[in-house]
């Protein structure tokens, strides 16, 4: 039993992604690293690169992977050896960038590596793309919880409320659509919910989705977090204690009431679908202090509402473009240097 297909964790932010992340971690035959913040820039930029069939454009990739404003540092490898190893590497995008994350999967020696970003789950088409047989793991939380947490990290200083849950909305959708577009092979949503309150039994669905064998330390991913989680995101804290359940529905008291009438009534729907508790009566959003965020949320939400068309228009170009100057090709066992 087990696969060498590529794990991608995906969620909202502050779903539990990294929680998630040290899970999968703890098993001995996966290893995935803190969040790299390479790979969709590299997607983005990819012409700025040239034609990766010239090593010399793969050791600029490479070099700017490893030297630039990246989070490769982050995973504890010599740059060097993973530019020579990128530049005899295969001679595609997502060659060079698997090439990285199998290198951080030998520092563990693990045989099989994947990466987690939030930011993947609106991305999953340019990912497929690198990554034609990924296996994507989901993790969904109740959006009031998300947006309290959201509320409290540092990268949201300076926005409101509105942005929070335009993020969680938006995450949603980009769900919704992987659920009706992805095969049951590619794709496995869990609830945070449900994970912190039985792990085992939803982490044994995880591993039957990826075909591995369950394994108990998977349960106990605080073991993991001095490793796998950079010290310097303080946000992290909780990865270092016990999976508790403490913070489900702790949205009550982190948000105000108005806070929680506006969530309500922009993510009502979404969140009745996924059979969160949503209350019958509250007060109208125009008798609060929620009213001028309420107005505030249309000129946030709307640009992101047309993520759906932007999707469709970028598949389309994308099928004009050579799938196989993009996709992850193993490396032969010539090209792989030692660790």
């Amino acid at each position: 039993m087990g696969s060498d297909r590529p794990v991608f964790v995906v969620g909202c932010p502050r779903s539990g992604t990294t929680m998630l992340q040290l899970m999968l971690h703890a098993h001995p035959r996966i290893a995935i690293p803190p969040e790299t913040r390479f790979l969709l820039g590299a997607y983005l930029d990819r012409a700025s690169f040239g034609d990766l069939r010239e090593p010399a454009n793969r050791r600029g990739l490479a070099e700017w992977i490893t030297n630039g404003k990246t989070a490769f540092g982050d995973l504890g490898l010599d740059p060097d050896a993973v530019v020579e190893e990128i530049v005899t590497g295969p001679p595609t995008l997502g060659s060079a960038l698997g090439i990285v994350f199998r290198a951080y999967a030998r520092r563990f020696d693990k045989p099989r590596w994947g990466d987690k970003r939030p930011a993947y789950l609106n991305n999953l088409g340019p990912l497929l793309r690198l990554f034609p047989d990924a296996q994507i793991v989901n993790i969904v939380r109740d959006g009031r919880d998300c947006v309290a947490s959201l509320g409290e990290t540092p990268w949201q200083q300076g926005k409101d409320v509105c942005h929070a849950i335009s993020d969680w909305a938006r995450a949603m959708d980009s769900s919704a659509w992987a659920r009706r577009v992805l095969d049951a092979q590619s794709y496995h949503e869990v609830r945070y919910e449900h994970l912190v309150a039985d792990p085992e039994t939803e982490l044994r669905a995880i591993c039957r989705f990826l075909a591995e064998e369950y394994d108990p330390a998977m349960a106990e991913p605080a073991r993991l977090a001095d490793v796998a989680v950079p010290s310097h995101k303080s946000w992290h804290r909780l990865t270092h204690e016990p999976v508790t359940t403490e913070r489900v529905g702790s949205w009550r008291d982190r948000l105000e009431p108005w806070q929680v009438t506006l969530c309500e009534a922009k993510l009502g729907g979404r969140l009745r679908e996924l059979d969160y508790p949503v209350a019958d009566e509250r007060s109208p959003w125009w008798r609060g202090p929620g009213r001028v965020h309420h107005l505030h949320y249309a000129h946030v939400d709307g640009p992101r509402r047309t993520v759906a068309a932007r999707r469709a228009l970028t598949r389309l170009r994308d099928r004009m473009r050579p799938a196989e100057t993009l996709a992850y090709r193993p490396a032969e066992p010539r090209e792989l240097l030692p660790r």
